[in-house]
């Protein structure tokens, strides 16, 4: 039984994963190998930009005429975009992600993609989670970081998902991963019953039931795992105090959580967050523009935020996004699914500016951009350069890395 494929799922939003060998594989977990570069204290912030961002009104051509011609009403104006230079530019509501850009803490890698892409939401999505386009895995790209990465077992909060279940970019074969769509809202539906909670330990010990089975002492585990991490976690993050302004929305409300257990310093290595769905068929501008903007000011104050505790250079953020979309505008004045599109780098870790190939709008596949950045390395970047693991065994082969982490 792997656990990836074994879910606990409750209505109080936390899910965790079990496996067979969960207790002897984890004594078992490498300890960190020696020089590659010291990653003690930081953490990877990666937050999904779900649905399939459009990199084109996101980071935008200006100055290249063709996209104009290929976008006669959704392009984005000269006198609009945030320019970055005489080509490339932000779109207008990013204000505060340019200036963060402006003072050389955001990395905007072009072109990213894989060979043959996929454009089902659902396995690009497996895909980007796996890190794996020619196969399907059980395990996420950070699972399998967690399960070589020789992290303390009993430490409940190595990694957390900001989200009402566990994404398969954690799933694992050896580490809990908690999904925690806020700090009031972490708990099993059994720590709220006690009658119930009694009931379960109960039947799991059991053993003259006809459906006892070998992994409901796993079960237990993680369900001890739960009680006492529901009973811990308000605790250990209730003390961090922020003058931050974060937007009131759900990203918003995803980062300000981040930045508390951030500074809370409970260990946590990967934060896994959501932002809205970017799947703009129609009408796109209103819609991605919000988005964006909400994008853009959370992660602002986010940044704030951790300034102000000392904690905004050992926090790298990554986005990525399932797909880019098609290059010409359709007739509902959106755009359908397509291929490469761009992914952002921030932190006081990263070497600022714009790295990858700029898109070239005139060498089109089929109406898609071509990716010139295989998404694996920017993973493997964040593996060695931040993570100080070895990527090859995570990502089953050799990528190159790009310089931008200082």
């Amino acid at each position: 039984m792997k656990r990836g494929n074994f879910l606990l799922g409750t209505i109080s939003g936390l899910t965790v994963s079990a496996t067979a060998n969960h207790v002897f594989a984890r004594a078992l977990a490498q300890t960190p190998l020696a020089g590659l570069p010291g990653s003690q204290g930081r953490c990877l912030v990666l937050i999904n930009l779900g649905g399939g961002n459009d990199g084109l009104n996101c980071v935008v051509p200006h100055g290249d005429q063709r996209y104009y011609n290929l976008r006669p009403t959704l392009a984005i104006s000269q006198s609009e975009v945030l320019a970055i230079d005489a080509h490339m530019g932000l779109n207008p509501k990013m204000s505060a992600f340019k200036s963060m850009y402006d003072k050389g803490n955001v990395a905007i890698v072009q072109g990213v993609g894989y060979p043959n892409p996929d454009y089902s939401h659902f396995r690009s999505t497996e895909i980007w989670q796996t890190a794996a386009p020619d196969r399907y895995e059980h395990t996420g790209w950070l699972g399998r970081y967690f399960d070589e990465a020789g992290l303390p077992p009993d430490n409940l909060f190595n990694g957390v998902a900001i989200s009402q279940t566990v994404p398969e970019v954690l799933a694992s074969n050896k580490t809990d991963i908690p999904a925690i769509p806020n700090s009031a809202g972490y708990g099993l539906a059994f720590d709220r019953s006690p009658e119930l909670s009694q009931a379960f330990k109960q039947d799991a010990r059991d053993a003259s039931l006809p459906f006892k089975s070998p992994y409901l002492a796993h079960v237990m585990e993680i369900e001890d795992h739960a009680q006492r991490g529901s009973e811990e976690l308000p605790k250990l993050i209730g003390g961090y105090k922020t003058d931050a302004s974060y937007p009131a929305t759900p990203l918003g409300r995803s980062l300000a959580l981040a930045a508390q257990i951030v500074g809370s310093n409970l260990g946590t290595r990967v934060i896994y967050v959501e932002h809205a769905s970017f799947d703009t068929h129609q009408n796109q501008r209103p819609g991605q523009d919000r988005m964006l903007m909400q994008f853009s000011d959370a992660i602002s104050a986010f940044y704030q935020d951790l300034a102000a505790h000392g904690n905004d250079n050992r926090v790298l953020t990554m986005t990525f996004s399932e797909f880019g979309r098609r290059v010409a505008e359709n007739a509902s004045r959106g755009t359908d699914h397509g291929q490469a599109s761009p992914l952002f780098l921030i932190g006081g870790g990263v070497k600022g500016g714009l790295y990858g190939d700029v898109p070239d709008l005139g060498s089109l596949d089929n109406g898609n951009l071509r990716w010139t950045t295989d998404f694996r390395s920017v993973y493997a970047t964040v593996l060695e350069r931040w993570l100080g693991r070895p990527a090859s065994p995570v990502l089953g082969g050799a990528f190159p890395a790009i310089p931008v982490l200082a």
